[in-house]
Protein backbone atom coordinates (compact mmCIF):
# COMPACT_ATOMS: atom_id res chain seq x y z
CA UNK A 1 0.00 0.00 0.00
CA UNK A 2 1.15 3.23 -0.69
CA UNK A 3 1.87 6.42 1.48
CA UNK A 4 -1.34 7.98 0.14
CA UNK A 5 -3.68 5.08 0.24
CA UNK A 6 -2.45 4.75 4.74
CA UNK A 7 -3.61 8.05 4.86
CA UNK A 8 -6.69 8.37 3.68
CA UNK A 9 -9.99 8.59 5.00
CA UNK A 10 -10.72 5.49 3.80
CA UNK A 11 -7.86 3.46 4.48
CA UNK A 12 -8.37 5.17 8.63
CA UNK A 13 -11.87 4.35 8.60
CA UNK A 14 -10.95 0.50 7.46
CA UNK A 15 -8.45 0.37 10.40
CA UNK A 16 -11.27 1.84 13.18
CA UNK A 17 -13.47 -0.88 11.55
CA UNK A 18 -10.83 -3.57 11.54
CA UNK A 19 -9.66 -2.76 15.29
CA UNK A 20 -12.79 -2.20 16.93
CA UNK A 21 -12.77 -4.07 20.04
CA UNK A 22 -16.02 -5.01 22.45
CA UNK A 23 -14.22 -3.40 25.29
CA UNK A 24 -13.90 -0.12 23.38
CA UNK A 25 -17.45 0.70 23.07
CA UNK A 26 -19.25 2.48 25.76
CA UNK A 27 -21.60 0.59 28.02
CA UNK A 28 -24.46 2.62 26.37
CA UNK A 29 -24.09 2.49 22.51
CA UNK A 30 -23.86 -1.53 23.83
CA UNK A 31 -27.46 -1.16 24.97
CA UNK A 32 -28.17 0.75 21.75
CA UNK A 33 -26.94 -1.68 19.46
CA UNK A 34 -28.86 -4.59 21.42
CA UNK A 35 -32.52 -2.50 20.89
CA UNK A 36 -31.81 -1.61 17.37
CA UNK A 37 -30.92 -5.79 17.06
CA UNK A 38 -34.23 -7.11 18.99
CA UNK A 39 -36.26 -3.81 16.47
CA UNK A 40 -34.40 -5.49 13.25
CA UNK A 41 -35.94 -9.38 14.25
CA UNK A 42 -39.04 -7.75 13.98
CA UNK A 43 -38.84 -6.01 10.74
CA UNK A 44 -37.02 -9.03 9.12
CA UNK A 45 -39.77 -11.24 10.48
CA UNK A 46 -42.73 -8.84 9.11
CA UNK A 47 -41.25 -9.96 5.42
CA UNK A 48 -42.97 -12.97 5.49
CA UNK A 49 -45.16 -13.40 2.68
CA UNK A 50 -44.58 -10.16 1.10
CA UNK A 51 -44.34 -11.40 -2.61
CA UNK A 52 -40.87 -9.89 -3.37
CA UNK A 53 -39.54 -11.13 -0.70
CA UNK A 54 -41.15 -14.06 -1.39
CA UNK A 55 -39.90 -13.78 -4.51
CA UNK A 56 -36.19 -13.60 -3.72
CA UNK A 57 -36.39 -16.48 -0.87
CA UNK A 58 -37.27 -18.73 -3.88
CA UNK A 59 -34.99 -18.08 -5.72
CA UNK A 60 -32.14 -18.53 -2.65
CA UNK A 61 -33.57 -22.39 -2.54
CA UNK A 62 -32.91 -23.17 -5.72
CA UNK A 63 -29.53 -21.27 -6.01
CA UNK A 64 -27.81 -22.09 -2.43
CA UNK A 65 -27.44 -24.88 -0.59
CA UNK A 66 -30.55 -26.66 1.20
CA UNK A 67 -28.96 -26.43 4.55
CA UNK A 68 -26.28 -24.65 6.45
CA UNK A 69 -25.93 -22.96 9.65
CA UNK A 70 -27.08 -19.29 8.51
CA UNK A 71 -30.73 -18.87 9.24
CA UNK A 72 -33.62 -17.15 7.07
CA UNK A 73 -35.24 -15.91 9.52
CA UNK A 74 -39.11 -15.55 7.52
CA UNK A 75 -39.25 -19.86 7.51
CA UNK A 76 -36.78 -20.97 9.95
CA UNK A 77 -34.74 -22.35 7.13
CA UNK A 78 -31.31 -22.53 6.91
CA UNK A 79 -28.68 -21.74 4.36
CA UNK A 80 -25.21 -20.60 3.68
CA UNK A 81 -24.09 -16.71 5.07
CA UNK A 82 -24.78 -15.57 1.77
CA UNK A 83 -27.96 -16.56 0.71
CA UNK A 84 -29.02 -16.24 4.82
CA UNK A 85 -28.00 -12.26 4.22
CA UNK A 86 -29.59 -12.11 0.90
CA UNK A 87 -32.97 -13.03 2.27
CA UNK A 88 -32.85 -11.27 5.25
CA UNK A 89 -31.68 -8.00 3.88
CA UNK A 90 -34.71 -7.69 1.73
CA UNK A 91 -36.72 -9.59 4.12
CA UNK A 92 -36.20 -6.62 6.79
CA UNK A 93 -36.82 -3.74 4.63
CA UNK A 94 -40.33 -4.25 3.44
CA UNK A 95 -42.40 -3.08 6.53
CA UNK A 96 -40.44 0.15 6.25
CA UNK A 97 -40.46 0.24 10.06
CA UNK A 98 -36.28 -0.60 10.10
CA UNK A 99 -34.05 1.84 12.00
CA UNK A 100 -33.01 5.27 10.22
CA UNK A 101 -30.19 7.68 11.03
CA UNK A 102 -31.29 11.06 10.23
CA UNK A 103 -27.57 12.24 9.23
CA UNK A 104 -26.90 10.27 6.94
CA UNK A 105 -30.55 9.37 5.50
CA UNK A 106 -29.25 5.62 5.88
CA UNK A 107 -31.39 2.69 7.51
CA UNK A 108 -27.98 1.00 8.98
CA UNK A 109 -29.75 -2.19 10.40
CA UNK A 110 -31.24 -3.66 6.95
CA UNK A 111 -28.13 -4.31 6.17
CA UNK A 112 -25.42 -4.68 8.83
CA UNK A 113 -27.42 -7.31 10.85
CA UNK A 114 -28.20 -9.65 8.13
CA UNK A 115 -24.62 -9.98 6.61
CA UNK A 116 -23.34 -10.17 10.38
CA UNK A 117 -25.88 -12.74 11.89
CA UNK A 118 -25.39 -14.52 8.89
CA UNK A 119 -21.52 -14.84 9.35
CA UNK A 120 -21.64 -14.77 13.35
CA UNK A 121 -23.48 -17.97 13.01
CA UNK A 122 -21.87 -19.58 10.59
CA UNK A 123 -18.77 -19.20 12.34
CA UNK A 124 -20.33 -19.68 15.87
CA UNK A 125 -19.05 -15.97 17.09
CA UNK A 126 -19.93 -14.92 20.59
CA UNK A 127 -22.08 -12.47 21.71
CA UNK A 128 -19.63 -9.88 22.07
CA UNK A 129 -17.96 -10.37 18.74
CA UNK A 130 -21.40 -9.97 16.91
CA UNK A 131 -21.96 -6.27 18.80
CA UNK A 132 -18.66 -4.95 18.10
CA UNK A 133 -19.28 -5.76 14.23
CA UNK A 134 -22.44 -4.81 14.02
CA UNK A 135 -21.19 -1.47 15.31
CA UNK A 136 -18.18 -1.39 13.49
CA UNK A 137 -20.90 -1.98 10.26
CA UNK A 138 -23.07 1.27 11.56
CA UNK A 139 -20.24 3.29 11.99
CA UNK A 140 -18.81 2.57 8.67
CA UNK A 141 -21.92 3.15 6.44
CA UNK A 142 -23.47 6.02 8.35
CA UNK A 143 -20.26 8.17 8.04
CA UNK A 144 -20.18 6.85 4.04
CA UNK A 145 -23.94 8.11 4.00
CA UNK A 146 -22.75 11.25 5.52
CA UNK A 147 -20.01 11.55 2.95
CA UNK A 148 -21.60 11.45 0.12
CA UNK A 149 -23.98 14.02 1.07
CA UNK A 150 -27.71 14.74 0.26
CA UNK A 151 -26.95 15.04 -3.75
CA UNK A 152 -26.06 11.67 -3.35
CA UNK A 153 -29.64 10.94 -1.98
CA UNK A 154 -31.88 12.77 -4.58
CA UNK A 155 -30.83 10.14 -7.32
CA UNK A 156 -29.23 7.24 -5.29
CA UNK A 157 -31.03 5.14 -2.71
CA UNK A 158 -28.60 5.36 0.46
CA UNK A 159 -28.85 2.20 2.08
CA UNK A 160 -28.09 0.08 -0.93
CA UNK A 161 -24.75 2.38 -1.92
CA UNK A 162 -23.22 3.09 1.76
CA UNK A 163 -24.97 -0.41 3.13
CA UNK A 164 -22.37 -2.64 1.09
CA UNK A 165 -19.64 -0.78 2.68
CA UNK A 166 -21.65 -1.38 6.23
CA UNK A 167 -21.95 -5.06 5.48
CA UNK A 168 -18.25 -5.19 4.51
CA UNK A 169 -17.26 -3.43 7.52
CA UNK A 170 -19.50 -5.87 9.80
CA UNK A 171 -18.56 -9.07 7.76
CA UNK A 172 -14.64 -8.47 7.93
CA UNK A 173 -14.87 -7.57 11.89
CA UNK A 174 -16.10 -11.28 11.89
CA UNK A 175 -13.51 -12.29 9.86
CA UNK A 176 -11.03 -11.06 11.80
CA UNK A 177 -9.31 -8.86 8.70
CA UNK A 178 -6.27 -6.63 9.02
CA UNK A 179 -6.79 -2.86 8.46
CA UNK A 180 -5.25 -3.43 5.10
CA UNK A 181 -7.65 -6.26 4.27
CA UNK A 182 -10.20 -4.27 5.20
CA UNK A 183 -9.88 -1.42 2.66
CA UNK A 184 -9.55 -4.49 0.31
CA UNK A 185 -13.02 -5.43 1.21
CA UNK A 186 -14.04 -1.21 0.88
CA UNK A 187 -12.93 -1.56 -2.76
CA UNK A 188 -14.87 -4.41 -3.57
CA UNK A 189 -18.25 -3.78 -1.72
CA UNK A 190 -18.26 0.06 -3.03
CA UNK A 191 -17.66 -1.15 -6.30
CA UNK A 192 -20.71 -3.23 -6.45
CA UNK A 193 -22.95 -0.26 -4.53
CA UNK A 194 -25.90 0.04 -6.23
CA UNK A 195 -29.58 1.42 -5.87
CA UNK A 196 -31.46 4.00 -7.63
CA UNK A 197 -34.94 5.27 -6.88
CA UNK A 198 -36.53 5.22 -10.19
CA UNK A 199 -38.05 2.07 -8.86
CA UNK A 200 -41.05 4.36 -7.08
CA UNK A 201 -42.09 5.41 -9.88
CA UNK A 202 -43.28 2.50 -11.21
CA UNK A 203 -44.36 0.56 -7.65
CA UNK A 204 -40.95 -1.66 -8.77
CA UNK A 205 -39.99 -3.94 -6.18
CA UNK A 206 -36.60 -2.89 -6.32
CA UNK A 207 -36.28 -1.31 -2.78
CA UNK A 208 -35.87 -4.73 -1.12
CA UNK A 209 -33.22 -5.84 -3.36
CA UNK A 210 -31.06 -3.14 -2.67
CA UNK A 211 -30.88 -3.67 1.02
CA UNK A 212 -31.05 -7.99 0.27
CA UNK A 213 -27.74 -7.01 -2.30
CA UNK A 214 -26.05 -4.40 -0.31
CA UNK A 215 -25.98 -6.67 2.44
CA UNK A 216 -24.77 -10.11 0.33
CA UNK A 217 -22.37 -8.17 -1.65
CA UNK A 218 -20.19 -6.77 1.67
CA UNK A 219 -20.08 -10.02 2.09
CA UNK A 220 -18.84 -11.24 -0.79
CA UNK A 221 -16.34 -8.47 -0.77
CA UNK A 222 -15.20 -9.21 2.72
CA UNK A 223 -14.55 -13.18 2.56
CA UNK A 224 -13.14 -12.10 -0.88
CA UNK A 225 -10.49 -9.80 0.76
CA UNK A 226 -9.84 -12.31 4.14
CA UNK A 227 -8.43 -14.61 0.83
CA UNK A 228 -6.27 -12.13 -0.84
CA UNK A 229 -8.66 -10.54 -3.14
CA UNK A 230 -8.04 -7.17 -3.69
CA UNK A 231 -10.12 -3.61 -4.21
CA UNK A 232 -9.31 -0.09 -4.71
CA UNK A 233 -7.89 1.34 -2.11
CA UNK A 234 -9.60 4.72 -2.05
CA UNK A 235 -13.02 3.34 -3.80
CA UNK A 236 -14.86 6.32 -1.57
CA UNK A 237 -12.86 9.73 -2.06
CA UNK A 238 -10.75 8.66 -5.22
CA UNK A 239 -10.98 10.34 -8.46
CA UNK A 240 -12.99 7.96 -10.05
CA UNK A 241 -14.42 6.42 -7.01
CA UNK A 242 -17.86 6.45 -5.66
CA UNK A 243 -18.15 10.29 -4.60
CA UNK A 244 -16.72 10.95 -8.19
CA UNK A 245 -19.26 8.96 -9.36
CA UNK A 246 -22.27 9.61 -7.13
CA UNK A 247 -22.11 13.09 -5.49
CA UNK A 248 -21.25 16.48 -5.72
CA UNK A 249 -21.13 17.35 -2.23
CA UNK A 250 -19.07 14.47 -1.30
CA UNK A 251 -17.06 16.01 2.11
CA UNK A 252 -14.32 13.23 2.78
CA UNK A 253 -13.94 15.02 6.77
CA UNK A 254 -17.24 13.43 7.49
CA UNK A 255 -15.99 9.84 6.44
CA UNK A 256 -13.41 9.66 9.74
CA UNK A 257 -15.31 12.04 11.89
CA UNK A 258 -14.39 11.66 15.65
CA UNK A 259 -14.12 7.96 14.86
CA UNK A 260 -14.00 6.13 18.66
CA UNK A 261 -15.45 9.27 20.44
CA UNK A 262 -18.59 10.35 18.41
CA UNK A 263 -20.74 6.87 18.27
CA UNK A 264 -23.16 7.56 15.47
CA UNK A 265 -25.12 4.06 16.14
CA UNK A 266 -26.19 5.90 19.48
CA UNK A 267 -27.71 8.95 16.83
CA UNK A 268 -30.20 6.08 15.00
CA UNK A 269 -33.45 6.14 15.58
CA UNK A 270 -36.22 3.73 15.73
CA UNK A 271 -39.23 3.94 13.23
CA UNK A 272 -42.65 4.44 14.96
CA UNK A 273 -44.91 4.11 11.53
CA UNK A 274 -45.24 1.83 8.72
CA UNK A 275 -44.07 4.29 6.22
CA UNK A 276 -41.14 6.03 4.41
CA UNK A 277 -39.28 8.32 7.11
CA UNK A 278 -39.82 11.63 5.15
CA UNK A 279 -43.32 11.21 6.31
CA UNK A 280 -43.10 10.47 9.80
CA UNK A 281 -42.17 14.72 10.82
CA UNK A 282 -45.79 15.46 9.40
CA UNK A 283 -47.50 12.63 10.53
CA UNK A 284 -46.41 13.31 14.19
CA UNK A 285 -47.01 16.95 14.01
CA UNK A 286 -51.05 16.06 12.59
CA UNK A 287 -51.29 13.51 15.20
CA UNK A 288 -50.38 16.62 18.08
CA UNK A 289 -52.54 19.36 15.86
CA UNK A 290 -55.68 16.11 15.75
CA UNK A 291 -55.02 15.65 19.64
CA UNK A 292 -54.17 19.27 20.81
CA UNK A 293 -57.39 20.56 19.16
CA UNK A 294 -59.51 17.40 19.31
CA UNK A 295 -60.25 17.20 15.89
CA UNK A 296 -60.96 14.35 14.07
CA UNK A 297 -60.76 13.51 9.79
CA UNK A 298 -64.51 14.92 9.40
CA UNK A 299 -63.32 17.98 10.48
CA UNK A 300 -59.98 18.73 8.00
CA UNK A 301 -60.31 20.48 5.31
CA UNK A 302 -56.70 20.06 4.28
CA UNK A 303 -53.50 19.77 5.21
CA UNK A 304 -50.26 21.65 4.09
CA UNK A 305 -46.64 19.80 5.06
CA UNK A 306 -44.06 22.18 5.47
CA UNK A 307 -40.78 20.03 4.15
CA UNK A 308 -37.41 19.25 3.50
CA UNK A 309 -35.94 18.97 -0.49
CA UNK A 310 -35.16 15.18 0.04
CA UNK A 311 -38.75 14.82 1.34
CA UNK A 312 -40.00 16.18 -1.77
CA UNK A 313 -37.83 14.28 -4.14
CA UNK A 314 -38.50 10.73 -2.45
CA UNK A 315 -42.45 11.15 -2.09
CA UNK A 316 -43.15 13.67 -4.63
CA UNK A 317 -42.91 11.08 -7.58
CA UNK A 318 -45.93 9.16 -5.38
CA UNK A 319 -48.92 10.12 -6.96
CA UNK A 320 -51.62 7.81 -6.71
CA UNK A 321 -50.06 4.95 -5.26
CA UNK A 322 -51.03 1.11 -6.53
CA UNK A 323 -49.99 -0.74 -4.08
CA UNK A 324 -49.24 -0.84 -0.38
CA UNK A 325 -45.51 -0.46 -0.61
CA UNK A 326 -46.03 2.48 -3.04
CA UNK A 327 -48.84 3.69 -0.21
CA UNK A 328 -45.61 4.03 2.07
CA UNK A 329 -43.65 6.65 0.32
CA UNK A 330 -47.00 8.68 -0.30
CA UNK A 331 -47.22 11.59 2.50
CA UNK A 332 -51.31 11.92 1.47
CA UNK A 333 -52.07 8.61 2.12
CA UNK A 334 -49.86 8.21 4.92
CA UNK A 335 -51.91 11.65 6.97
CA UNK A 336 -54.82 10.08 5.92
CA UNK A 337 -54.26 6.66 8.21
CA UNK A 338 -53.09 8.82 10.71
CA UNK A 339 -56.50 11.09 10.27
CA UNK A 340 -58.37 7.78 9.69
CA UNK A 341 -57.25 5.49 12.52
CA UNK A 342 -54.77 7.84 14.81
CA UNK A 343 -51.80 5.60 13.55
CA UNK A 344 -50.09 4.69 10.13
CA UNK A 345 -49.26 0.92 11.20
CA UNK A 346 -49.32 -2.30 9.11
CA UNK A 347 -52.73 -2.53 9.36
CA UNK A 348 -53.82 0.39 9.03
CA UNK A 349 -51.78 0.44 5.39
CA UNK A 350 -53.27 -2.85 4.41
CA UNK A 351 -56.39 -2.42 5.02
CA UNK A 352 -57.19 1.39 4.62
CA UNK A 353 -54.72 2.81 1.84
CA UNK A 354 -57.14 2.73 -0.18
CA UNK A 355 -60.40 3.50 0.90
CA UNK A 356 -62.43 6.03 -0.33
CA UNK A 357 -61.98 8.44 2.56
CA UNK A 358 -58.03 7.75 2.64
CA UNK A 359 -57.73 8.65 -0.67
CA UNK A 360 -60.12 11.38 -0.69
CA UNK A 361 -58.03 12.92 2.06
CA UNK A 362 -54.31 12.18 0.60
CA UNK A 363 -55.84 14.67 -2.53
CA UNK A 364 -56.27 17.67 0.13
CA UNK A 365 -52.72 17.14 1.13
CA UNK A 366 -49.55 19.23 -0.14
CA UNK A 367 -46.15 19.79 0.33
CA UNK A 368 -44.18 22.43 0.49
CA UNK A 369 -40.73 23.61 0.84
CA UNK A 370 -39.63 24.92 4.07
CA UNK A 371 -36.51 26.76 4.83
CA UNK A 372 -36.06 26.35 8.38
CA UNK A 373 -36.82 22.56 8.11
CA UNK A 374 -34.91 22.36 4.68
CA UNK A 375 -31.86 23.75 6.72
CA UNK A 376 -32.22 21.73 9.34
CA UNK A 377 -32.36 18.41 7.25
CA UNK A 378 -30.67 15.90 7.35
CA UNK A 379 -29.63 16.67 11.31
CA UNK A 380 -33.01 16.93 12.15
CA UNK A 381 -36.28 16.54 10.76
CA UNK A 382 -38.91 18.69 12.02
CA UNK A 383 -42.32 18.45 11.29
CA UNK A 384 -44.26 21.22 10.46
CA UNK A 385 -48.11 21.66 9.43
CA UNK A 386 -50.61 23.59 8.54
CA UNK A 387 -54.61 22.30 9.41
CA UNK A 388 -57.45 24.21 7.98
CA UNK A 389 -60.56 23.00 9.15
CA UNK A 390 -63.82 22.49 7.62
CA UNK A 391 -64.95 25.20 9.71
CA UNK A 392 -62.54 27.66 8.92
CA UNK A 393 -59.69 27.87 11.60
CA UNK A 394 -56.60 27.37 10.94
CA UNK A 395 -53.85 25.43 13.26
CA UNK A 396 -50.18 25.10 13.04
CA UNK A 397 -48.20 22.36 14.82
CA UNK A 398 -44.78 21.29 14.74
CA UNK A 399 -42.54 18.63 15.96
CA UNK A 400 -38.77 18.94 16.65
CA UNK A 401 -38.07 14.98 17.47
CA UNK A 402 -40.68 12.36 15.35
CA UNK A 403 -41.19 9.35 18.35
CA UNK A 404 -38.08 7.42 17.94
CA UNK A 405 -35.47 9.50 17.27
CA UNK A 406 -32.76 9.84 20.50
CA UNK A 407 -34.40 12.17 22.15
CA UNK A 408 -38.07 10.70 21.77
CA UNK A 409 -37.25 7.09 21.75
CA UNK A 410 -38.49 3.89 21.83
CA UNK A 411 -38.83 2.14 25.47
CA UNK A 412 -37.76 -1.33 25.43
CA UNK A 413 -41.02 -2.18 26.52
CA UNK A 414 -42.04 -0.35 22.78
CA UNK A 415 -39.42 -2.79 21.11
CA UNK A 416 -40.34 -5.60 22.42
CA UNK A 417 -44.53 -4.85 21.68
CA UNK A 418 -43.55 -3.14 17.76
CA UNK A 419 -41.69 -6.76 17.52
CA UNK A 420 -44.30 -8.87 18.31
CA UNK A 421 -46.90 -6.88 16.36
CA UNK A 422 -44.44 -7.37 12.92
CA UNK A 423 -44.20 -11.21 13.94
CA UNK A 424 -48.16 -11.17 14.48
CA UNK A 425 -48.69 -9.55 11.58
CA UNK A 426 -46.48 -11.57 8.92
CA UNK A 427 -47.61 -14.60 10.74
CA UNK A 428 -43.73 -15.62 11.19
CA UNK A 429 -43.95 -16.65 14.51
CA UNK A 430 -46.33 -16.90 17.26
CA UNK A 431 -46.94 -15.73 20.51
CA UNK A 432 -45.19 -19.29 22.02
CA UNK A 433 -42.50 -18.34 19.47
CA UNK A 434 -41.85 -14.78 20.53
CA UNK A 435 -42.03 -15.75 24.21
CA UNK A 436 -39.07 -18.35 23.56
CA UNK A 437 -37.12 -16.19 21.69
CA UNK A 438 -37.44 -12.48 23.02
CA UNK A 439 -35.36 -13.02 26.48
CA UNK A 440 -32.69 -14.69 24.42
CA UNK A 441 -32.43 -11.56 21.93
CA UNK A 442 -32.27 -9.14 24.81
CA UNK A 443 -29.32 -10.99 26.15
CA UNK A 444 -27.76 -11.20 22.88
CA UNK A 445 -24.54 -9.50 23.90
CA UNK A 446 -23.56 -12.41 26.42
CA UNK A 447 -23.90 -15.32 24.40
CA UNK A 448 -21.25 -17.49 24.27
CA UNK A 449 -22.15 -18.35 20.44
CA UNK A 450 -24.40 -16.86 18.01
CA UNK A 451 -27.09 -20.14 17.24
CA UNK A 452 -30.38 -19.70 15.70
CA UNK A 453 -32.86 -17.15 16.94
CA UNK A 454 -35.86 -18.96 15.92
CA UNK A 455 -37.18 -21.88 18.31
CA UNK A 456 -36.66 -24.60 15.77
CA UNK A 457 -39.77 -25.76 13.12
CA UNK A 458 -40.37 -29.32 11.96
CA UNK A 459 -41.12 -27.95 8.25
CA UNK A 460 -38.37 -25.83 8.23
CA UNK A 461 -35.93 -26.37 5.41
Amino acid sequence: MDKTSQTSPSAELAAFAANLRFKDIPTPVVGRAVDLFVDWVGSALAGKGARPVETIAAFSKSMGPSEGLSEILIDGSFSSPFFAALVNGASSHIAEQDDVHNGSVFHPAAVVFPAALAVAQANRASGQDFIAAVTAGYEVGIRVGEFLGRSHYKIFHTTGTAGALAAAAATGRLLGLSPASMLDAFGSAGTQAAGLWEFLRDAADSKPLHTGKAAANGLVAAYLAKDGFTGAKQILEGRQGMAAGMSSDADPARLTDRLGVRWTLAETSFKFHASCRHTHPAADALLKAMRDNDLGMADIGSVTTLVHQGAIDVLGPVVSPSTVHQAKFSMGTTLGLIAAYGRAGMDEFEKGYARPEVTAFRDRVRMVLDDEVNTAYPACWIGKVLVETTDGRRIEARVDEPKGDPGNTLTRDEIDGKVRGLAAFSGAADVNDMDAMLPRLWQIDRANSIGPLMPARPDAG
